[in-house]
């Protein structure tokens, strides 16, 4: 477009109202992970997301109504960001079931969803979920569906390799605990312990259990 004077302009980015629906409510979400990163739960209030969006009340609550429902849409973002890191491998026709769990892994792990600020917020929540059902339904629609995955995948090795003494429920719960507490790890003692520290400690669990189908971490690179 052109200006007065006849100058080439880009046109401007969406602001204030102007800004669609889908990228405002994004906006808002990622300011509430913002702001309980660094304030808390119970110090996160509509001030201080819209003081990071840089928004005003009247969008937070146009597009949320209260702090509740965009407490609840951050919390189901989370999860859905989680899943989605390893949905789509799981679901290639082409990967054994090796490669899979292994994908599975590594999305546990991955930059995008294993950093400090989401682990701090997924935390926040984990925190309340005994007093906030709502909380615990979402937090449980995603344990369930990637326990239940998994148990599948590890029942498909142990017929394959006659583990025949190994249960697939009981690998699988381990495997949840197992990213629950290198997690913590994580959150707690960075200088300490890094996501390639989780891969690794978890690819030995593996190899240990399923020593014909994984190998022990020195065989294979595992990339951070």
């Amino acid at each position: 477009m052109a200006d007065v004077n006849g100058r080439t302009t880009k046109p401007a980015k969406p602001t204030g109202r102007t800004a669609s629906r889908e990228v405002r409510r994004q906006q808002l979400i990622e300011a509430t992970i913002e702001s309980i990163a660094k304030h808390g739960i119970s110090g996160t209030t509509m001030t201080t997301v819209t003081g990071f969006a840089g928004l005003s009340l009247g969008i937070v609550n146009f597009h949320f109504q209260n702090k509740q429902n965009l407490f609840e849409e951050t919390l189901r973002h989370l999860a859905d960001e989680h899943r989605d890191q390893w949905h789509k491998s799981v679901h290639k026709a082409e990967l054994t079931p090796v490669s899979k769990l292994l994908a599975i892994v590594d999305a546990n792990f991955h930059p995008r969803v294993c950093n400090r600020k989401n682990l701090s917020v997924w935390y926040s929540f984990f925190g309340e979920a005994p007093y906030r059902h709502v909380y615990r339904k979402i937090m449980d629609e995603i344990d369930a569906e990637r326990l239940d995955t998994s148990r599948e995948l590890f029942e498909q090795i142990i017929d394959d390799g006659d583990y025949g003494a190994i249960d697939a429920a009981d690998v699988a719960n381990t495997m949840e605990a197992l990213y629950d507490g290198y997690s913590i790890n994580i959150l707690i003692y960075p200088e300490k312990f890094a996501r390639l520290d989780a891969k690794t400690r978890i690819r030995e669990f593996l190899a240990n259990t399923f020593p014909r189908h994984f190998d022990p971490p020195g065989a294979q690179a595992c990339s951070n």
